[in-house]
Order: C-alpha cells, then sequence, then structure tokens
C-alpha cells in the first residue's frame, strides 16, 4: 500500500519490441559531443502497398554548423535502407505517388543563372523510389509553399507564394516613403493550382489573396479545405483563423460556423490546425489546440440543411496533441495522436455519420508515437517510437489493435547499444494541496539508494501545454549527459501539463507562479525525503516555459544553488507587448493587462526578483520573436546592476526560439555543465 505522501519510483517497462541485433556491451559514459552525433527521424509515410516505407532523417552537420535532414528509404522485409538524397538542403514533406513508384517532397536547388526552378526557392521535387536523381516539378518564382497529391494520383495540388499589397486610405503615402518598414501594408497569400502529373499544365484553381496555412482536397477533386487568415503575423492564426471550404465546380466558398471553437470555447485564442477530409468526400475532420486549455478535435459535415458539427470526447486523461490526424482508409475511423501519462499513443475513433462510437488505443504498451502512416487499405501501420533505451526508430504493425505486435524495422543511432543509460522511471508524488503529480526521473547508471544521497538538477518542460515523456532523450535542454557524471534529474509534468486530465492541464489558468511551483518543489522534497537527494546540492534550469519556471523558483526560493534559465519570461506585460503569440498570456493571466493588473504582477518574476539570491545563466536566441530578448536583458539588469547575483547572459546571434546552431548548442551544453559543477559541487572553473 503507498502512503499518500510518500513517493513511489514506479518501474515501468516498455513494450517489449525487438530490433533482431544482439545487444553490445554498455562500456560508454554519454558524453556531450554524443548529443551530436544522434540522428532523429520524421514524417514516416508507409508505401500505397506497406513494402516500403521513408522517412526524414536529421543529424548534425558541425561543417555546416547545423542540422541536416535527408530521405531514407527502406524495405519492410529485407530491412534493407537506402539514402534517397544527400543535398546540403533539409528535404521536407516526402510522400509515396499513388503507384508507389516515386517519392515527392519539398526542396530546393541553386543554380548560376537563378531562375526557377533553381533559384533557391522552396519548390516540389520527384524522386523514383529506390534512388536515382531529384527532378523539379514546379517551377514558381517564389517558391511552393505546400503541397497535396490527388487520389487518383493525376494531379498535384500546390499553394504558391504572392506579395498582396493592401490598398486602404493610406497605401498610397506607404508606397510614397517605401524606405521605412511598416507594421502592414504587405503580405504574402498563397493561391492554390492544379499540376497535371500527365501534360504539366498548370491551372489556377484559387486567388482571394487570403494566407494559407494549412489546406486538404477531398479524394473526389470537388472540395477544398483551407485553414486561412487575412495576416501572415502569427496572432492571426491564433485567434482570427478560419476553416473555409472551397467547391471548385461551383466555385462557391464558406466558411465555417466557428462558435464551438471561438465563441463557445475556454478561450477564443486557438490555434486551428489539421484537415483531412474522409473518403465519402462529405465529412471534413480538423483540430483546435489552445494554451493552458485541452484541444479539440471536430468533425464537420455540410448539407443543404446547413453545417453539422461533431466534437469528439476523449477518453480517460488523454490530451490531445500535434496535427498530424488522419481517417484510416478503407473505414470511418478518425486516427490521432494523444498524450497520456507521460506516453504519446496513437488512438482511432470510429465516427458512424456524425456519432462517436468507440475509440481504442492502436498500439499497446508504454509508447512514445512521433509521426505515423497507415497503407492504402488501412490494414497496415507504419510508426516512429522513442523507447527507455533508443531514440526515435521506425516499426510497423498491423492497424488491427488486437493483432497490433509491432516489428522494429531500424537501428538508427546504433552508438546507443553500447551508452550506460541512465535509470528511467515514473516517480509520483503529492502537492500541498492533495493533487497527484508525476514527473520523470533519471539516476544514473548502476546507481542504488545504498549509494548515498546525489546531487540534483530540476530540468522543467516549455510549454506548459506539453509534457516531458517516458522515453530516453539526450536534449541540450536538460536530460543527457548529467546522469553519466552522478546527477540525477528529475522532469515534473507539473500543473499544466499535458496527458494527466482537463482539471490537471487547466488548474494552471489564473494561477501561475503559483501552483506549479509548488507541485514542482513538494517532488524534489519526496526525493530528498526519500534519501535520493542531497537538498544542499541541487540546480534548476529550463528553455522557454522552463525558462519562465527557473525564473519562478529562484525568485520564489533560494534553495537552489544554481540556475540555467533559457528564453524565460521575466515579465509579463513585456511579454504580452512583444510575444508572436499574446493569447498565450491572455489565456493564462485571464484577461488581458489593463484588464487584470494584479495578475500579470503576481505572474511576473520582475515583481519578485528582490528575492533572487541564485547564481543564474541566462540564455537567449538574439531574434527570439516568442519570449523576446527584452526579458533576458530585464533579468540580467536585475541580477548583475542592482542585486549583486552572480550572472552570465549569454546571446545567441541570429537565433530564434530555439538554437539551431552546432556552435550555439555546445556552448550552452558547456556552459550549463561547468556552471552547476562550480556552484552546485564546487569545482574549480
Amino acid at each position: 500500500m503507498r502512503t499518500p505522501n510518500k513517493l513511489s519510483l514506479v518501474a515501468l517497462a516498455c513494450a517489449s519490441i525487438s530490433a533482431g541485433a544482439i545487444a553490445a556491451e554498455r562500456t560508454h559514459d554519454i558524453t556531450i559531443d554524443d548529443f551530436f552525433d544522434i540522428g532523429l527521424m520524421y514524417g514516416v509515410q508507409l508505401s500505397p502497398n506497406a513494402k516500403q516505407t521513408l522517412w526524414l532523417e536529421s543529424r548534425w552537420d558541425k561543417e555546416l554548423d547545423r542540422t541536416q535532414r535527408d530521405i531514407w528509404q527502406i524495405d519492410n522485409k529485407t530491412q534493407n535502407k537506402t539514402r534517397l538524397t544527400f543535398s546540403n538542403e533539409n528535404e521536407s514533406s516526402a510522400v509515396w505517388s499513388k503507384d508507389g513508384k516515386f517519392i515527392y517532397f519539398l526542396g530546393k536547388e541553386k543554380k548560376e543563372g537563378d531562375k526557377a526552378p533553381y533559384n533557391g526557392k522552396t519548390q516540389v521535387f520527384r524522386i523514383a523510389a529506390g534512388g536515382g536523381d531529384a527532378v523539379p516539378v514546379t517551377k514558381e518564382k517564389e517558391g511552393v509553399k505546400a503541397f497535396d497529391l490527388s487520389k487518383d494520383g493525376t494531379s498535384l495540388y500546390f499553394l504558391g507564394n504572392k506579395t498582396t499589397t493592401d490598398t486602404d486610405k493610406w497605401a498610397s503615402l506607404r508606397a510614397s516613403h517605401s524606405a521605412p518598414e511598416y507594421a502592414h501594408g504587405k503580405r504574402t497569400t498563397n493561391p492554390l493550382y492544379q499540376l497535371s502529373l500527365d501534360s504539366y499544365k498548370k491551372q489556377l484553381i484559387l486567388d482571394d489573396d487570403k494566407v494559407v496555412w494549412h489546406f486538404d482536397v477531398s479524394d473526389n477533386g470537388n472540395k477544398l479545405a483551407r485553414i486561412t487568415t487575412n495576416d501572415n503575423e502569427l496572432v492571426y492564426l491564433e485567434g482570427w483563423s478560419d476553416v473555409e471550404i472551397y467547391d471548385i465546380p461551383s466555385q462557391q466558398n464558406t466558411i465555417l460556423e466557428d462558435n464551438q471553437w471561438r465563441d463557445n470555447a475556454p478561450s477564443p485564442y486557438g490555434w486551428l490546425l489539421g484537415l483531412d477530409w474522409n473518403q465519402d468526400n462529405q465529412r471534413l475532420a480538423f483540430r483546435i489546440d489552445f494554451d493552458g486549455h485541452p484541444g479539440k478535435l471536430f468533425v464537420v459535415k455540410q448539407s443543404k440543411n446547413g453545417q453539422q458539427t461533431l466534437e469528439l470526447k476523449r477518453s480517460g486523461d488523454v490530451t490531445l496533441t500535434s496535427s498530424d490526424l488522419s481517417w484510416r482508409p478503407d473505414s470511418d475511423e478518425i486516427c490521432y495522436r494523444g498524450a497520456d501519462h507521460g506516453r504519446v499513443k496513437l488512438f482511432c475513433t470510429e465516427i458512424d455519420g456524425l456519432k462517436q462510437k468507440e475509440t481504442r488505443a492502436v498500439i499497446k504498451g508504454d509508447m512514445v508515437i512521433g509521426g505515423y502512416s497507415f497503407s492504402a487499405d488501412g490494414d497496415e501501420v507504419a510508426f516512429n517510437h522513442n523507447g527507455l533505451d533508443h531514440f526515435s526508430d521506425l516499426f510497423i504493425a498491423d492497424a488491427d489493435s488486437s493483432k497490433a505486435k509491432p516489428e522494429r524495422l531500424t537501428n538508427i543511432n546504433p552508438q546507443v547499444d553500447s551508452w550506460k543509460l541512465p535509470q528511467i522511471s515514473i516517480v509520483k508524488w503529492t502537492a500541498p494541496d492533495g493533487a497527484q503529480v508525476e514527473g520523470i526521473l533519471e539516476l544514473p547508471n548502476g546507481y542504488s539508494k545504498q549509494d548515498g544521497p546525489l546531487p540534483l538538477i530540476v530540468q522543467i518542460h516549455g510549454g506548459p501545454t506539453a509534457a516531458t515523456p517516458y522515453a530516453l532523450q539526450h536534449r541540450s535542454y536538460g536530460r543527457g549527459t548529467f546522469t553519466a557524471n552522478g546527477w540525477a534529474l528529475l522532469s515534473p509534468n507539473y500543473r499544466g501539463s499535458t496527458g494527466y486530465g482537463d482539471k490537471f492541464l487547466t488548474d494552471l489558468v489564473g494561477r501561475e507562479h503559483d501552483i506549479e511551483v509548488k507541485d514542482i518543489m513538494a517532488g524534489v522534497d519526496q526525493l530528498i525525503a526519500d534519501g535520493i537527494v542531497d537538498g544542499d546540492k541541487m540546480a534548476v534550469m529550463g528553455w522557454s516555459n522552463g525558462g519562465y519556471l527557473t525564473n519562478a523558483l529562484i525568485s520564489t526560493n533560494n534553495r537552489f544553488k544554481a540556475a540555467s534559465s533559457g528564453a524565460g519570461v521575466f515579465d509579463q506585460r513585456l511579454q504580452w507587448i512583444m510575444e508572436d503569440t499574446p493569447g498565450h498570456v491572455v489565456n493564462f493571466m485571464e484577461g488581458l493587462p489593463w484588464e487584470k493588473p494584479e495578475a500579470y504582477n503576481h505572474g511576473s518574476s520582475l515583481t519578485h526578483a528582490d528575492k533572487i539570491k541564485t547564481p543564474t545563466l541566462i540564455h537567449i536566441g538574439e531574434n527570439d520573436a516568442r519570449v523576446p530578448l527584452g526579458h533576458a536583458q530585464g533579468l540580467y539588469r536585475a541580477l548583475k546592476n542592482y542585486l549583486d547575483v552572480p550572472v552570465e547572459l549569454i546571446v545567441y546571434p541570429g537565433e530564434g526560439h530555439g538554437l539551431s546552431k552546432y556552435q550555439h548548442r555546445k556552448a550552452k551544453m558547456t556552459w550549463d555543465k561547468k556552471w552547476f559543477e562550480h556552484y552546485v559541487l564546487g569545482k574549480e572553473i
């Protein structure tokens, strides 16, 4: 029996899935350099006949000073792999042709002469299955934004890019004084074209000066669904986007009534994403996500009697995640990924007309699924999965849950087979208000409690509408090398995290800088009480909302000996003023700055900055639009010039909200390691 206030280490074995390889002896201690040797898998696509699978594989390239993404293909039976692309450009959106003979993808190439399709702009390319020369299929002067293949394989639909100038009463004055930069007046809109793959003739389908973020064409080619805004700025997608359906034969356009995802939603500031037509050409599925509130999935059907809408009911504590929803072929099941207690699972829900029926988890066990794809008949599913002893790899299974026994097809990181892996477990504790909270605990390879308490790093995930997964990770934002150097590492899934039920998620709204701080510290205290952690040797770190919470923790108590705050909000008013998605702040503060001034005061670490005593590293991208540079500069000024706290401000030139450069990632990881070792463990610099 577990006592309510006692932390429990729940040893949860991952599903037994073999790669068919003999296990290597684990002799290698994980290092910072190992991070740059990891390949990551994205965009899994099962061939129509289920005999081949392709994926995008990303790896760090030191010479390019960034990651490089290429297309790979595997024979599912022989497990022979083929790398298809070798350019220095990042390919994306790779899909099979309907007959499985070709692969279409987005890429770019620049040659002398600077004319499309070789002008360095993104175009649709095609390569033969099995390899060969990639050839451009489009030659748009301003490039291609996105594409889709028709169901019958005869056409390619794509979004172009067009500069559109406003025609309001100030347009002529802006044009006559073109030297300044204006906040609005011009935007890039996206006309839709159809390209015949027989004659290669291009036909304009729709150009109404809309910004199109996503589109999908029905199987019969008669209906076009789009997510649109009137401007390119991300703030418009957050709360002023629409789902539109354009009837191609009649040229009639309809904007769907949005009461269920705007007026009657928990927040008007939601992100529309993911469109997929059912094979009946009548039912359209799409999603909306919110900061601080559970996302929703809708199925809409239009008829002469108007719009009918079904909002999907979720089972258990599942929170919808990602935009890759898909109707399973030859079925009435809508499929989607969902977060569930540190796992990410693939779910399918049967929709009878517009009535919701049974929901099932397609793959059983402790899965962290990163993407999936069905065969043309819907009988098989390929997916990539991140386990406890491997990073993302390719698996295939029967799409029938009762028969789904996944087979692992790849081992794209064989070096991991020799690593001394951390002990990864799920830990649970009780928050001060009685809520049950979980986190992911990593302990050094071979460690036992009898070895005595360890120094601790609290690594906090971003979002906060996200969660740390129950899987092996090596990240520059926390998990990775620390346990190899004798640290314990706790990644708490605090209130506001996904996959723990709607109430657990929404409890954070209106209570930032309070309830989640108490959640985290309760977990830390339980680890100390259980003899696993030395309470005098602790550090805290995080990126994005993890950086915000790092600031909150060090402005709430002085128990941490060192901190690394990455891209963290310091002042909520400044965040609302400057970030590219201000609805995030409005949701959590429950109003605008002039409506809820006390909420903005309490939710800002700036208000509590006089309590900070912790030596703090501050990391920030120079061009971060999500958490602008001013936050880091303000925290640095407070600590350096007014509070006399040891501090370093590291600004990464040209970077946005994440670090994309090899040198920058390595610098961050090295600084964190040295900073923590000095201020927590007392090591000389």
